[in-house]
């Protein structure tokens, strides 16, 4: 079970010796979407699938600065997609949702770019749940960049 304060940070991972004021490591960011505005399947017109990114890009980056993530050096982050029933989900197809996002936090200064030395993106996930929702989960990452990433 995912611990949360007021303001949507993941408090579950906090140490019992972690100071108050401390900032947290992981930000978890609920979306407003039951599910996904983009997928890979989608053939919509170009104009309508720019106002979808648009509109994910700015949902996320306003919730980015109203939960309060600062400027990160390097960030993990997942895509969750909560369903309610057990239909067979492909996990790829969320991953325009997901790029979308990314881009939204670079639009609200969570990092620089979202280049793999920046930004570790993973596979988005389908777990099974009482409500359908769709939740950004960001965290710190301190250290380096595997070789090979430039």
């Amino acid at each position: 079970m995912t611990n949360l304060n007021s303001t949507g940070r993941d408090r579950s991972t906090a140490s019992p010796r972690v100071r108050a004021g401390d900032a947290p490591t992981s930000y978890l960011l609920p979306l407003p979407y039951d599910r996904p505005p983009l997928t890979a399947n989608q053939r919509h017109h170009w104009r309508r699938r720019a106002r979808l990114t648009a509109g994910v890009r700015r949902a996320t980056a306003t919730l980015a600065r109203s939960v309060g993530v600062p400027a990160l050096g390097r960030c993990s982050v997942r895509l969750v997609w909560t369903v309610t029933d057990r239909r067979r989900r492909d996990a790829d197809n969320l991953v325009p949702t997901l790029k979308a996002c990314c881009d939204g936090l670079v639009d609200a200064g969570v990092v620089d770019d979202d280049v793999p030395t920046l930004m570790v993106k993973h596979m988005p996930e389908i777990v099974l749940g009482e409500r359908g929702a769709l939740v950004l989960v960001v965290e710190s990452v301190n250290d380096s960049p595997p070789d090979g990433v430039a």
